[in-house]
Formats: structure tokens, sequence, C-alpha cells
């Protein structure tokens, strides 16, 4: 009776009852000791721990002799964190049953140590199915070369009555799809003749995992009898695409599948997820709000795709939301707040909302990396850099992450300095497009060389940078030439082209740019978006050299075919509220006042010795316009008017801008930063800017 009760205490997750009920027996047999240490195991507490430890020294030594007993034993201590003591136990035992080498291999999984899997399942002569799922489980962990050569060869030898056991096939199949063999895994998928529903989830899986959404969705086409699983994977793989298809297809399996599947959570979730990346932000929000039963995974899907929409108001409004309704906030919850914190770039915002974070959560490598990503893009590097410097073995993200933190405050120097203290094993893309645009920003051309001829794989990104870098500098042939040999076994880039013309706009070289663009026309005659980026940067570099009609004429063909250049957009925090302008804005209800502050910074600007720069006045003037009026318009200057109008004394203001500083807003800003004795941090599409007090910007005007 005392057994039942705890067995089915531990069925229903509610292992301290069955505990307690140990707690009265006074002589436990063997299959209570077993139902004990079941329930400790799936604790996996400290005192669970120390419980099984004070009961394994305290049972008569015949028990151990119990192949049972030391099976759950085995589990018991490897789910409660011992995995020496464990290990320890196995060394011991004489008689090692397939269970306990079962139940040791397991816990090696799930405590992501798959190496000890594979070496204890080679020291078994005759492994079972459940040693042969472990085995896969564990290759598929590791998702190596090596692993997917021991995949293929143990499969190979496995008796052909193993693969009639579906649930074998399935684990092969993912360990096939993890290890990236697709077509192996496809090839044994179509010959297997009673294909399960786990065994198309496995492959849909894989092949969302190797981005391949679109086979995911044609195997989802060919289920006649769907579970939640595959519904949730569908999902997955719709989020994957991101296209117009895809929301439509979300649509209609959403309103198909059973109602009893809507009250699944994980299905809400990955539905939630996949709505917010096809772009349906408001079908999300509404079935986020119909939902009662609010799980934390369904907060840190909204808050994702809140983020991914660049709306990270939203992120932190729905994070308060939280703390009102009492839900505590896990580790993807303040990943989510820590990114959207980074999108925003003030400071005083994120020292607010991080004195918020547990301090046991600072130890996790997801939130160190994250909060170096945050303090680097609000302009504080000595913050990121002291998180890095605490860390005892920083791992590649971090070294990225602080690189990537140093290059854009202009900070090259440092950034170099790290990346040569990197161990090689890190060295990726990610890594040399940090460093060569490090370089790029404060000019480092010659460093840059020097690093991009010590890469041996160059792809698109790494000869991006380092054009763009060339570029900057108006080392236009160099540029051409690297543009020369990518191609000679590469199809053109238009990310390559956009770097040039960037450069060619940097000196107003109106040839270069018109000559370029010609080029880029014949290359991507089919592209459509990408190429109004291209005219855009052309008519400015018409406009800043002069010739306003070119660039008009560039505007007006831009105009008739509808498509759009991207608006100017400056954000900053005021008072904990976060304000949004656009260029002459007028939305902000107390635009009088700004508008009045504008007139009053113009006129100490002037008084100063400042002259307004037509060239970078990129369309025609309306008839009431001056130069003056245009160019105090932008939205940068009319968001730290804002900031004087509410702190008429501010020492320090923080911008975020969209696209890239104009020139005169970056010499009226040093001004400004010296007029009112006030320091100015501008994060803009390409960089950080921090304006000093003495009229200085750390950028040296090199931007």
């Amino acid at each position: 009776m005392y057994g039942a009760l705890m067995k089915g205490y531990v069925q229903n997750n509610q292992a301290s009852k069955a505990i307690d009920i140990f707690n009265q027996i006074d002589k436990p047999d063997e299959i209570i000791i077993n139902l004990i240490f079941n329930a400790c195991a799936q604790l996996r507490t400290p005192e669970a721990l120390n419980l099984v430890n004070k009961i394994s020294n305290e049972i008569p030594k015949s028990f151990h002799s119990n192949s049972f007993i030391n099976t759950s034993l085995l589990d018991a201590l490897i789910k409660c964190g011992d995995i020496k003591q464990a290990e320890s136990l196995f060394d011991k035992s004489k008689n090692k049953t397939i269970e306990m080498y079962g139940a040791i291999m397991k816990g090696y999984i799930e405590n992501n140590q798959a190496n000890k899997t594979i070496d204890l399942f080679d020291r078994i002569k005759n492994p079972n199915e459940i040693l042969l799922n472990l085995f896969f489980s564990a290759c598929a962990q590791l998702k190596t070369l090596e692993a997917l050569n021991l995949v293929k060869q143990v499969s190979s030898e496995i008796p052909k009555s193993f693969r009639s056991n579906s649930i074998l096939m399935t684990f092969l199949l993912d360990a096939l799809m993890k290890c990236s063999d697709i077509e192996h895994a496809e090839s044994l998928f179509d010959k297997s003749k009673n294909k399960t529903l786990d065994m198309y989830g496995a492959m849909m899986k894989g092949y969302i995992q190797n981005n391949q959404a679109k086979k995911a969705i044609d195997l989802f086409n060919q289920i006649k009898n769907y579970n939640e699983v595959v519904i949730i994977l569908l999902f997955n793989a719709c989020a994957q695409l991101r296209t117009s298809e895809a929301l439509k297809l979300v649509n209609k399996v959403s309103n198909e599948i059973p109602k009893s599947f809507h009250s699944n959570s994980f299905i809400n979730t990955s539905l939630l997820d996949a709505l917010m990346k096809c772009g349906d932000s408001k079908q999300a929000e509404s079935l986020f709000d119909r939902t009662t039963n609010k799980t934390i995974e369904l907060y840190g899907a909204m808050m994702n795709g809140f983020n991914l929409e660049n709306n990270p108001i939203k992120t932190l409004n729905l994070f308060k939301k939280m703390k009102v309704n009492n839900v505590q906030g896990n580790i993807a919850i303040f990943r989510c707040v820590i990114k959207a914190l980074s999108q925003i770039g003030d400071y005083e915002l994120s020292q607010s909302i991080i004195k918020q974070v547990p301090n046991s959560f600072f130890v996790n490598n997801q939130i160190q990396y994250a909060l170096i990503d945050m303090w680097g893009k609000s302009g504080h590097v000595d913050l990121a850099k002291e998180i890095f410097e605490k860390l005892p073995q920083p791992n590649q993200v971090e070294y990225t992450n602080m690189i990537s933190c140093y290059g854009s405050n202009g900070m090259g120097a440092q950034a170099i300095e790290l990346y040569y203290k990197m161990p090689k094993a890190f060295l990726d893309e990610g890594t040399y497009v940090c460093i060569l645009n490090a370089c790029s920003h404060s000019g480092l051309v010659q460093d840059a060389r020097s690093i991009f001829q010590s890469i041996q794989m160059k792809t698109e990104k790494i000869y991006s940078a380092i054009i763009d870098c060339l570029s900057r500098a108006s080392f236009f042939e160099e540029a051409q030439k690297l543009i020369d040999e990518y191609e000679y076994d590469h199809l053109p880039s238009i990310v390559v082209y956009m770097a040039v013309l960037s450069g060619a706009r940097n000196i107003k070289n109106a040839s270069l740019s018109q000559k370029t663009y010609d080029h880029m026309k014949k290359l991507f005659s089919q592209s459509t978006n990408p190429l109004t980026s291209a005219a855009v940067l052309l008519a400015n570099t018409y406009a800043s050299s002069g010739d306003i009609e070119k660039a008009s004429d560039i505007r007006d063909e831009l105009h008739k075919s509808g498509q759009k250049k991207k608006m100017g957009l400056t954000s900053t925090v005021v008072n904990g509220e976060f304000y949004k302008f656009r260029a002459h804005d007028r939305s902000h209800p107390r635009s009088k006042e700004i508008y009045t502050e504008v007139k009053k910074l113009s006129a100490e600007l002037l008084q100063h010795g400042h002259q307004y720069d037509s060239s970078w006045i990129t369309r025609p003037l309306n008839g009431d316009e001056t130069v003056e009026s245009a160019l105090c318009g932008h939205s940068e200057r009319l968001a730290i008017a804002w900031d004087f109008v509410a702190n008429p004394n501010a020492s320090r203001i923080q911008l975020t801008n969209n696209l890239r500083l104009c020139g005169d807003c970056h010499r009226a800003t040093k001004l400004i930063a010296a007029i009112r004795k006030c320091k100015i941090i501008v994060r803009d599409a390409n960089r950080i800017h921090h304006f000093s007090t003495d009229g200085k910007c750390s950028c040296n005007d090199y931007f």
C-alpha cells in the first residue's frame, strides 16, 4: 500500500509527498528503496541528493546486489548532479546490467557529456534497442563529422530485426539530421514502410534545424492524422520562412486543428512565434490577450517578436505587465529585456532595469554576452569591459561581442589587441567581420589588410567588410581588385557595391557613384529593394556635390516606380519615457517648445561660427524653407531640443538614429555639446559617436 502511494505520487510529479510517505516507514524493502531513489531523481535538488546518500549508506549490503536498486541509485545520483559518485558506483559494480549502462549513459547525455556516453557504449558487447537509442542521442548531441561516421557504422551493424523498431528509427533519423547528413536520412525515411508520426517529426525537426523549412512543410502535407508535436513543428517551419505564404498556412492550420490543441501551451507559443515572425503582430497580440493561462514561454515569444520588429518599448511594457501579474522572469525573459534595452541604447533606462535581474542570473553565459552587447550599444564600453574581464574563460560569442563593442565605439586599437588574444579555435566569419568593421570605423586600413590576408576561408560578408574599409578610406582601386577577385568564383554581391557607393558618397564623387550604380543595374537587373537604397545613395552623392537637379531626377524616378526610401528616425529617453522623432516632426504635444528650442540652439550655433552646409540637403527646398530650417528640422536636432526642453541643464543626452548621421548634424552636435557643456552620445546605423564637452567627437570626424 505504501508502495502504491509512493509510485502514484512519483507518476503525478509529486515526489515530495512520496518522500513524506517514505519517512513513515520503519523497515523499507527493496521496492520502497527503488521508489525513494526515483522520487529523489525527480526532484533533482541538493536536499534530494543528501537523502540519496544517507539512504544508500543505511540500507543492508544485500540490497546493493539488487541491480534494480543500483540502477535507480545511479539515476538519482546523476539527476541530482553527482556524476562523480555515480561513476564510482558504476565502476565498483561487478555485475553491470544493461539497465545500469542505460542509466549512466542517459545521465551523461542530460549533463552534456555525450563523448562519455559513446565511450561507454563501446564497452557493451550486445547493446539492446534502448542502448542504441541512447547512443544515437549522444551522436545527435555532438553534431560532428566523427559522430556522423559512428552513426553510420553502428547503424550498418545493427540486426535487421531492429530496423522494424520505429522508436529506434526515429532516434537514428534524428542523429543523421543533427549531424547534417540529410540525404542519408531522407533515403532511410523513404525506404521505411511503416512511417510513424515520430519519424515524420524527426525529419521535420531536422529540416528546420538545417534551414530547409520548405521541405518540412512538404512533409507535413503528406501527413493525414497529425498530432500536437507535428503542429508545433509546422508552426516552427513557417516562423523560419517568414513569408506571406507561410502566414497563410499558419492561419489555415490554426483554424483547422481541434480546439483541444489550443489548450496546449506549446502550440500557442509556437503559433504566436510564427505569427510574429511572419509579420502579423496584431493577430499575435490578439492571441496573447485571449490566452487565459499565459506561460513564461508565451511571454518570451511575444517579447522576442517585438524585438524582431524593432519595437523594444512593447517588450519593456510587457515586462512591466509580468511584474504587475507577479510572473517571475527566467533567463530567456531577461535576455529579451536586455535585447530590447540594446535596441534603445539608453544608459539610465538600462541601469534601472538591469537592477531587477536576479543576482544568480549574472553568471549565465547568455546573460553575460547580452549585457556586453547592451552596454556596448549604449556607449558604455567600461561596463562591457568590466563584465568581460570577470569571465574566467570567455567563449566565442563573448569575445566577438567585446570586439564589436570596441569597434562600434571607435576603439579600433583595443579591438585589434583583443582579437589577437582570442583563441584561434574561436575565429569564425562573425569574428572576422567584427574586427574588419572595427578597423573600418577607426581608419586602421593596414591592420585590416593584414587580418584579411590571414583569413583562409573568405566569405561574401568578409569581402564586404574589407571593401567597406578600403572604400571608406578612398582606396577604390584596391577595393575594385578585391571585387574582381571575389567575382572570379562567386556571383556578384549587392552589399559589396553598396560599400563602394557609400565610400563615393563620403568624398562627394558623383562620377564614381554613377559608374558604380550603372554597373549594379546591369548586374542586378532583377533586384528591386536593394537598388532603391543604391539609388538613394546616388541621389545623395549628386546633392552633396551640388547637382540638386540630377538628385531630384533620380528621386522622381523612384517616386514614379512606387519605391520608398527608408525614413530617418531618432529616438531618445527623457525622464524614463521613450520618444521617437522623424524629420520636421510636429506630433509631439510640446512641439512649439521644441521648435523654439531648435531656433535657440541654431542662434547659439551661428554665434559660435557654425555655417550650415547645404550639400547635406538631399531634396529641393520648399518655397517657405531655408537651408537653416531644412537642416534644423532633422530628427536628431528635434530629439536634442526635446532633451533640453525637458531638462534645461542636462549634462548627458543619448540618441539612437536608424540612419547614418549627416555631416551638418555631426558638426552641429559637436558645437552643441561644447556650448551647453553636455555630453551627447549618438548611435547611428554604423557606429556610436561620443560628443564631448570640448567640442570633439570620438570618431575624429572619420565616419
